[in-house]
């Protein structure tokens, strides 16, 4: 197993995409620390994933909340792997004109607030030890994304912090790396998207997805989670500052 007697924390661990992270992390043999706002969400992937034999905890964390986020980091100890995957009320649908400047900037503020505050704290630790990796998903739209609010700017931010930490955290053996991954189907549920559309055609936006890609097909969400583990694992030594294009080639990498 590539994660054995590794401790990681996965934040937003109750998310579609977190939860898998977490459950793919742990059957690698990683201890599990599940963060998020909701207990039931973490409840339910702990509970898969002792059923399954592994080991987590849960903590219901505000990643915006600074103390709290080194609270729960000194609680857990020795981190070798932290994955920010924290939602950041992203809103998407309209133009850029038409929306308010609060939904324009709050992935960007929440998001940045909440991916420093949890690279930090992680960083922190590892440094001190001389090992670990941060690791960080956003959808890639810094390239460039109609239609898609302040997603943009908050990836990138999100792709300069990663490039800065790692500058900064190489020498101290701590690599830090991101993931972009888009319109992965099995995260874009029908109440999701009828609630930007109500007349919102599935398939039809699957499809439409699919034929943005050079491979013309979605990236699966047992894929990306492959991603994951591999980036965290010492296979993975040589990478830090950069990031894993898991869209499909969406866009270039």
């Amino acid at each position: 197993m590539l994660l054995t007697d590794r401790t990681a924390i996965v934040y937003g661990a109750g998310g579609s995409i977190g939860g898998a992270v977490a459950r793919a992390f742990a059957r690698e043999g990683a201890r599990v620390h599940l963060v998020g706002r909701t207990r039931q969400t973490l409840d339910t992937v702990a509970k898969d994933i002792t059923a399954a034999g592994g080991h987590a905890e849960t903590a219901v964390v505000d990643a915006l909340d600074e103390a709290a986020v080194e609270e729960h980091a000194d609680r857990v100890g020795t981190i070798d792997v932290s994955f920010n995957l924290v939602s950041r009320g992203d809103v998407q649908g309209a133009p850029l004109t038409e929306m308010s400047a609060d939904d324009f900037l709050r992935p960007v503020l929440d998001g940045t607030r909440a991916g420093f505050l949890t690279a930090r704290a992680a960083a922190r630790r590892m440094a001190a030890r001389g090992s670990g990796v941060i690791l960080t998903l956003n959808s890639g739209s810094a390239h460039g994304s109609p239609m898609m609010g302040g997603t943009g700017p908050a990836d990138a931010a999100a792709d300069a912090l990663v490039r800065n930490l790692a500058m900064e955290l190489g020498p101290r053996g701590v690599r830090a790396v991101g993931l972009w991954a888009a319109g992965v189907p099995e995260t874009l549920s029908g109440e999701k998207l009828r609630a930007v559309d109500p007349n919102v055609n599935i398939a039809g936006i699957l499809d439409h997805l699919a034929g943005l890609r050079m491979t013309r097909r979605n990236p699966t969400l047992a894929e990306i989670t492959a991603t994951a583990v591999f980036l965290a694992s010492d296979h993975a030594a040589g990478i830090t500052g950069t990031f894993v294009n898991v869209t499909g080639g969406m866009f270039p990498g």
